[in-house]
């Protein structure tokens, strides 16, 4: 399960508001409970892909080494990452699985008219064949 804190999905949501027709991704900061995961801290990050952006994105690796220090130095972990999804549902696509890590959780927005629908949560397997949907509030 990954809750999400309302500071956290605010930042999450904006972003992808901001940033549509195109995906937004970033990196989300937290703690973890046992099975239980609580995002404290969302960090918007620039789409990196040099292609066309409505559907696909690209974390830069700078974003991703200045999150992993903002984790450490809150004393907190990376728990995972969010995108958008323009005007399609939140789903986790065969794109979206290859490009996976696992363990993390991958939130998913559904952005429709620049406006927030829906968000689901998914969890790759270790060979990156399947991902499992993760409860998720926010």
């Amino acid at each position: 399960m990954i809750r999400i804190e309302p500071g956290a999905w605010q930042v999450m949501v904006g972003h992808g508001r901001a940033c549509y027709p195109k995906e937004c991704c970033g990196i989300m900061l937290g703690t973890v409970n046992g099975d239980s995961r609580t995002v404290t801290l969302a960090i918007a990050c620039k789409n990196a892909y040099e292609g066309e952006q409505r559907d696909r994105f690209q974390l830069d690796p700078r974003d991703q080494l200045a999150a992993d220090r903002k984790a450490r130095e809150l004393g907190v972990s990376v728990l995972g990452f969010f995108h958008s999804h323009p005007d399609e549902d939140s789903y986790f696509s065969a794109t979206d699985l290859k490009n996976s890590w696992p363990w993390y959780s991958n939130v998913v927005m559904s952005i429709r008219g620049g406006e927030f629908n829906v968000a689901r949560s998914f969890i790759a397997n270790d060979d990156q064949t399947a991902a499992t949907p993760e409860e998720l509030t926010y």
